[in-house]
Parts: C-alpha cells; sequence; structure tokens
C-alpha cells in the first residue's frame, strides 16, 4: 500500500508476471508473486473474481475442510463452518484480493499466449481482448479446472423435443419440482444435483451411470476424507486401491441391487485416470430409499425419448447433463506444445515446460487431497520458481 514501508517495491519492474484468471488458484499466486516483491497483475474476463464459483448451484459446498482449502496468507473465517458454502467461497476470494491488495484488471480476456519477439529476449507477449498486447516476464495461467461446458454429441440430441441443459445452467431445484428428470453422470455434481432435485420435489429422479463411481462418506467419525487423501497420495495406486476397498466395505453399503455396483477399477487407479471418488451427500440415502434411480447410460436421443445403453427407452421432461467440463486452452497456449492429448497441461505447479519457460500452470488437476489446498501449494512454489529465476523480481 502507498506509504508502507513494507510493501514490495514494484516500481523497477517494467514487465510484471501476468496470472490469468481470478479464481482461488489465479489469486492464490499472485498473492504469493506479491509476497516475494515480483509485480503480478491478474487478468480476468469477467467483471469480478471467483466468476466459476458464481455460476455454481445453490448448495454446492466445499468437500474439503474449511481449515484445508485456505489460501496462503488469509485464513476461511470459522463463521465459514467445516464445509464452506459456495457463497461463503466468493466472500471469501473478494476478501481475499482485497486483503493482499491484489493488482486487478477486469473485463479483459487473454486469447492467445506467445514468445516475445525477437527469439532471445525471454518473456511472453499476451494478445487480449480490445486489441491489446501485454509484455509479460513470465505467465501464470489459472483458467480453471471447470472451464467450458462438455456436451457429448449424442445421436438425435439437437431434435430432442424435452428440455436438455448442461449442470452448469443448473441452480437450484424449484424449477424441475413435480418433472421427471434425469441426471446423466455420477460424478461429484451429477450425485449432488440428483439429491438435490429429490429434496426439492421433483416427481422422479433417475441417474444414468456409464462406469460405477467409487463412493466415500465425506467424513467418518469425524476424520474427514480429505485428510486420507493427503496421508495416501505418495502412495502407490496399488496399496491405495486395496485400503479404499477394505474401507468402502465397511463404511458404504453396497448399492449393486439397487443398479449401482462398487467398482471393478481401484479407487486410486481411478483417481490416475482423473476420475475423483463421489463424497456422499445423500445419494447412498437417496438410492437405497427408491428416490434416485440409477440407470444405463445415455445413448441417443429420439423425438421424446432417451435411448439408453441397455436399450431401454425413458421420456423425462428434463435432462441435466453432469457431464463434465473441457479446459478450452487450445487457442490460448496448443500452438506452443505444451498440451497433452486430453488437452491438459504437461506440467503443473513450479515446473515450467522446457519449450516454454516462464509459462506456468496452476489448478487443472483434481486431487483427492483437496483443489484449494493443492493450488495453494502450487502458489507458493510457483511465485519461489519465478523470483529464483528472475533474480530481483520479475523484471
Amino acid at each position: 500500500m502507498p506509504g508502507d514501508p513494507t510493501a514490495p517495491d514494484m516500481t523497477t519492474q517494467p514487465r510484471p508476471v501476468y496470472v490469468i484468471g481470478a479464481g482461488p488458484g489465479g489469486l492464490a499466486a499472485a498473492a504469493a508473486l506479491r509476497a516475494r516483491g515480483v509485480r503480478a497483475v491478474v487478468v480476468e474476463k469477467s467483471d469480478g473474481v471467483g466468476a466459476s464459483w458464481r455460476r455454481h448451484y445453490d448448495r454446492l459446498r466445499l468437500h474439503t475442510t474449511r481449515r484445508l482449502s485456505a489460501l496462503p496468507g488469509l485464513p476461511m473465517p470459522r463463521r465459514f463452518g467445516r464445509w464452506v458454502s459456495r457463497d461463503d467461497v466468493v466472500r471469501y476470494l473478494e476478501k481475499y484480493a482485497e486483503f493482499h491488495e491484489l493488482e486487478l484488471v477486469t473485463g479483459v480476456e487473454v486469447t492467445r499466449i506467445e514468445p516475445a519477439a525477437p527469439e532471445g529476449e525471454g518473456g511472453w507477449v499476451l494478445h487480449a481482448s480490445g486489441g491489446r498486447e501485454l509484455a509479460a516476464a513470465a505467465v501464470v495461467v489459472a483458467t480453471g479446472f471447470n472451464h467450458t461446458p462438455a456436451l457429448p454429441d449424442w445421436p438425435g440430441r439437437d431434435a430432442y423435443e424435452g428440455r436438455l441443459l448442461h449442470a452448469r445452467e443448473y441452480r437450484n431445484p424449484q424449477p424441475y419440482a413435480g418433472q421427471d428428470v434425469l441426471v446423466v453422470g455420477v460424478g461429484n455434481t451429477g450425485a449432488e444435483i440428483a439429491v438435490d432435485l429429490v429434496e426439492g420435489g421433483a416427481a422422479r429422479v433417475r441417474l444414468a451411470v456409464r462406469t460405477a463411481p467409487h463412493i466415500m462418506r465425506r467424513s467418518t467419525a469425524g476424520w474427514p476424507a480429505q485428510r486420507s487423501g493427503i496421508l495416501v497420495r505418495r502412495l502407490p495406486a496399488r496399496l491405495v486401491d486395496r485400503l479404499g476397498a477394505l474401507v468402502a466395505k465397511a463404511s458404504v453399503p453396497d448399492l449393486s441391487a439397487y443398479g449401482l455396483p462398487r467398482p471393478t477399477t481401484g479407487l486410486y487407479s481411478r483417481v490416475k485416470q482423473g476420475s475423483i471418488p463421489v463424497q456422499d451427500v445423500g445419494l447412498i440415502d437417496a438410492v437405497r430409499g427408491g428416490k434416485v434411480e440409477p440407470v444405463a447410460a445415455v445413448e441417443a436421443f429420439d423425438g421424446a425419448e432417451v435411448v439408453l445403453a441397455d436399450g431401454s427407452r425413458i421420456a423425462p421432461d428434463t435432462v441435466i447433463a453432469a457431464t463434465g467440463y473441457r479446459r478450452a486452452l487450445e487457442e490460448l497456449v496448443g500452438h506452443l506444445g505444451v498440451l497433452d492429448e486430453r488437452g491438459r497441461p504437461c506440467t503443473q505447479g513450479a515446473r515450467s515446460p522446457a519449450q516454454a519457460p516462464g509459462l506456468y500452470f496452476t489448478g487443472f488437476s483434481n486431487p483427492i487431497s483437496g483443489m484449494f489446498r493443492e493450488m495453494a501449494m502450487d502458489a507458493e512454489k510457483i511465485a519461489k520458481a519465478i523470483s529464483r529465476r528472475s533474480g530481483a523480481g520479475a523484471s
């Protein structure tokens, strides 16, 4: 702040580090950089911080504990409770940016990142909306794990006579009271929306399942599943698979008779493939009580009907596709050769790609140890790497 002798001196840094995205990962990285005396400018295409969190459905809460979800330099208030609500996450992010006095530019979208010219000078040029070109000493990409809704191109989808929407558009169950609703996808979002619909008065709720998920209690005898995820994260997958199977048999009932069998692939093996367990927030009881009906995966749409993988047909009023998101990084950095075959960054945290030194990524994994926790750790590592790489700041 002006006049504060303890504030980092940013006046000698003509090329700042640009952080793309004002979600938790981007804000954490900017705060960690500022704490090391590196000028960081956060560029956000929406009009405020936490844009994706503002769009999530109303009942969403963090599945990780408040104490293990704080970002560097600012604890989450105790009044938020153990499992922090969506609205409180947004409040926290707003306070975080204010508390750390982050330099935030909103309403500007970065569309492409290119190495600075001429070659050999280092640094990056960011092409942004309005014809802007921003010169950066380094870049942290934090545009988010849940960036662009992914809606499968099911045959007959565009001619479907019912209502079809992605889970991104779902807010609360009120519009669906009295309706027959099919939720497609049994990740955490699909499971929670299905329970929300039941509790909100939907007449019938079915849940289309392609691959049976691992389901785990969010907390057992006061011990959060997140802490177990932290403890086992460095262990061999085969060992964690065995431990997970034992815990599941002891704590989660077998739902095979209800159409939701135990998965055949181990828990941690699935995590390595990018599929995290479903944290139970009422799904088990809803399935056992017949309120949420698991059905086969969706294969196609035919007029007013949905064709399932087992050949059966149903005619719900509404289909809500909880079918995930794409990172949508291809236009931004795809030309740099830094993405894998699934469109995800080849490196994350403090490691820059060998062919793109000074380019960093955070928030593009969904670990069982907690995304907020990992983004907080990444922020410190990225800030350390950038400050070390540049010597005295990012000049």
